[in-house]
């Protein structure tokens, strides 16, 4: 093999369509645009989304949704899950390890929902006032 003999692939180097050579090919004069408009003309073309100055889709939708990113590192814990717990003193720890909330949660707040009949010590979680009251009535206590 020799450099003045290496030769592309067949087929693998397309000739470019020369456009406006007559009318021998079939993209003389008008070069396949058309005839006149928009879109026959150099650099005459409009944005994205553009309808004809007809109020554009994306602007009639209304918005939708919100997601926080916070939400990720949030969880809410129901009284009846801590009463499941075999531990009384409870953290963001405890929780994790006991499958309750994902591990990398950074806060819990716990809302009421259920009942709770044992006395537990809560330690650095937060706690709506309808759940402070029955785990108090309950005979544990919140620790900030």
């Amino acid at each position: 093999m020799f450099l003045n003999t290496i030769q592309s692939a067949e087929g693998s180097r397309k000739k470019r369509v020369r456009v406006g050579r007559g009318i021998g090919c079939t993209l003389g004069k008008t070069c396949g645009r058309g005839h006149k408009g928009q879109k026959a003309r150099s650099g005459g073309f409009h944005k994205v989304g553009f309808e004809g100055g007809q109020m554009p889709l994306q602007r009639r939708l209304p918005k939708v949704g919100f997601k926080s990113l916070k939400s990720k590192y949030t969880a809410e814990v129901r009284l009846s899950e801590i009463n499941n717990l075999s531990e009384l003193q409870i953290d963001l720890k405890t929780l994790i390890q006991a499958n309750i909330v994902p591990v990398f949660t950074k806060t819990v707040k716990i809302i009421q929902s259920g009942l709770i009949n044992k006395s537990v010590v809560i330690r650095g979680l937060k706690v709506t006032s309808g759940a402070r009251n029955s785990i108090e009535a309950a005979g544990g206590k919140i620790e900030a």
